[in-house]
């Protein structure tokens, strides 16, 4: 059992990449679901699709190289934990990495990229940063 899913979800995408896996498995959740639909939106990850093994619900994420093996992300950075949640407004919303980014926060309408969350004038809790 971890206190920190979201956290576990990052370590795992990180870890992953250090290794140079073409994909890795996490335990399925709503939330982790939306993190991989925007991480694939934003060109991250190659995609990801849910499993189902021994009654168990996975996701599996296919990571994504460029043409010299190099990791697409760089960095991966949790903000809000919960031991200490990070909420901003719309308009203190930063660029992560000078916009070459994204964060990746919850508001009232779902899990939204920082970009999406300031054209809606949106504030919520910042998840994390992936450069």
């Amino acid at each position: 059992m971890y206190t920190d899913p979201i956290a576990d979800y990052l370590t795992r995408l990180r870890n992953g990449l250090m290794a140079r896996h073409d994909a890795v498995v996490v335990p399925a959740s709503k939330m982790k679901e939306r993190l991989s639909a925007i991480l694939k939106q934003e060109g991250y990850i190659h995609g990801y699709k849910s499993v189902e093994h021994d009654g168990r619900d996975y996701i599996v994420v296919s990571l994504k190289y460029v043409k010299g093996g190099e990791p697409v992300i760089h960095g991966l950075k949790r903000i809000s934990s919960p031991g200490l949640r990070v909420y901003v407004g719309a308009n203190e919303i930063t660029d992560v990495n000078g916009g070459l980014g994204i964060a990746i926060l919850t508001t009232p309408k779902g899990l939204l990229t920082g970009k999406d969350a300031r054209k809606q004038n949106l504030g919520g809790e910042i998840l994390a940063h992936v450069w």
